[in-house]
């Protein structure tokens, strides 16, 4: 507001607030609503900083030659970003769009687009928190990473552009109830499957070549790749990663349901 001049009074200025500080404002809540939410913190931070630690100290699963940590890290941080940008990502949604707290939203000056991408940073900001964490407790395991960063990052960024298309693919189209339930079956189905803990040749050559077209398998197989055995760009495994992101955002934006 202003002041008049000579009068003291005050000549209100209504209008929205700018969009860049909206969606700002709108991340910071996201963020601060998904590390309030327990069953958020169990999925996004305890579950793989507890089977890191696991799986490292304790000879369960034979990961082949070389040090444990070196073959889980990477796949753990796999496990993190598809339980942030899909599994937790897709429960909350589902369950704001079920309360009708996206509705109301979307007819706020924030536009929908705006409220995607402040969800989306939301994601972002946890899975730096994340990896920050993870990749603390693995060096203190041991971890003697290699690799280009930047082949590290490009697989990172399309692993959660590809698990976050498939969360909001699934919360826009499903009931809240059904996405809850569909969201942490398939994060166990993968923890199983994707190649995060079991290596992908212990399962037999048939289901090797359908597992590996998983995001996860991709995402873990590539960030393997690179970490452990220092390999160049993954181009097969960003190319199945961004498959699966344009594939699963493209869907996304054409199904989701906002109320």
């Amino acid at each position: 507001m202003t002041t008049a001049a000579g009068t003291g009074a005050y000549t209100p200025r209504p209008g929205a607030a700018p969009l860049p500080r909206m969606i700002v404002t709108q991340a910071v809540l996201e963020t601060r609503m998904l590390l309030r939410n327990g069953e958020q913190l169990l999925l996004t931070v305890v579950i793989p900083t507890l089977l890191l630690v696991l799986f490292s100290s304790v000879d369960i699963v034979d990961t082949g030659k070389g040090s444990s940590v070196d073959f889980l890290t990477p796949g753990i941080l796999a496990l993190a970003v598809m339980s942030t940008a899909f599994t937790g990502q897709a429960i909350a949604t589902g369950f704001e769009r079920r309360y009708g707290v996206l509705k109301r939203l979307a007819s706020s000056p924030l536009p929908r687009w705006g409220l995607m991408a402040a969800k989306t940073a939301s994601v972002l900001v946890t899975e730096v928190l994340q990896i920050i964490l993870l990749t603390a407790i693995a060096f203190a395991l041991g971890w003697s990473p290699h690799g280009d960063p930047l082949a590290v990052l490009l697989l990172l960024v399309l692993g959660t552009a590809a698990f976050s298309g498939l969360g909001l693919l699934m919360a826009g189209t499903l009931k809240a109830e059904a996405t809850l339930a569909a969201a942490n079956l398939v994060f166990l189905l993968l923890l199983v499957g994707g190649g995060v803990i079991v290596p992908m040749d212990k399962f037999p050559p048939a289901a090797q070549d359908v597992l590996g077209l998983l995001p996860i398998a991709a995402l873990s197989d590539g960030l393997r790749d690179v970490l452990q055995h220092g390999a160049g760009m993954p181009w097969g495994d960003l190319g199945i990663l961004g498959g699966w992101a344009v594939v699963a955002l493209a869907a996304a934006g054409r199904f989701f349901r906002w109320e």
